[in-house]
């Protein structure tokens, strides 16, 4: 019997090797025309101006962060649900099927209550748009 660690090594040793066969082709057949507009730091000929540091609002990310955490929840409960019926008809009790998807579910229950509580879903307004709602009232 062959040991089936030598075909992992060399499905990673394949793995890693195209990629970077690609890179060096790639590197020996494009044109290479240095230029004083490609130097630059857009590439797109523009000056920048301006500080590199912005203040920009996490509050973005933080729903974003939320809303991958859900959707994988989603997509654990679907094989859940194919499985819970042929799992009653098959004997198992109910609480045996039930309980580690109400468990799953109270856990994420738990941490979104946490978030909200930090503050992770609220919107922070910004100033123009307090000002516009107050002038409309």
């Amino acid at each position: 019997m062959s040991n089936p660690w030598i075909a992992i090594g060399a499905l990673a040793l394949v793995g890693v090797l195209i990629p970077l066969g690609m890179m060096a082709i790639s590197k020996l057949l494009r044109p290479s025309v240095p230029e004083q507009g490609k130097l630059t730091t857009y590439e797109s000929g523009e000056i920048p101006t301006g500080d590199t540091r912005i203040r920009f609002n996490i509050q973005y990310y933080m729903v974003a962060l939320l809303f991958v955490v859900f959707d994988i929840e989603t997509v654990l409960i679907f094989p859940w649900t194919v499985i819970y019926r042929s799992a009653l008809e098959s004997g198992v009790g109910l609480d045996k099927a039930l309980a580690p998807m109400l468990v799953f579910i109270g856990v994420l229950v738990i941490g979104l209550g946490w978030a909200w509580r930090n503050g992770a879903v609220k919107w922070v307004r910004s100033p123009r748009a307090a000002s516009e709602r107050r002038t409309n009232q």
